[in-house]
């Protein structure tokens, strides 16, 4: 069963979108990511995705 996310829809922080930033440099998986910072994984690959970030799994 997939886990619910009880920030449905709720607009990134200054600091979450540095640490996507962090993580995301160091070729962490789209999984561990969203996992880190709480987050959908569609939240995640989104926002990487509008930030022009890439993600180890995205490759």
């Amino acid at each position: 069963m997939a886990e619910k996310f009880e920030r449905h829809r709720q607009p990134w922080k200054t600091d979450e979108v540095q640490k996507l930033h962090q993580l995301a440099k160091k070729d962490m998986s789209l999984k561990a990511i969203a996992k880190a910072l709480t987050r959908s994984e569609e939240s995640v690959k989104d926002r990487a995705k509008s930030d022009g970030l890439t993600i180890a799994k995205l490759r």
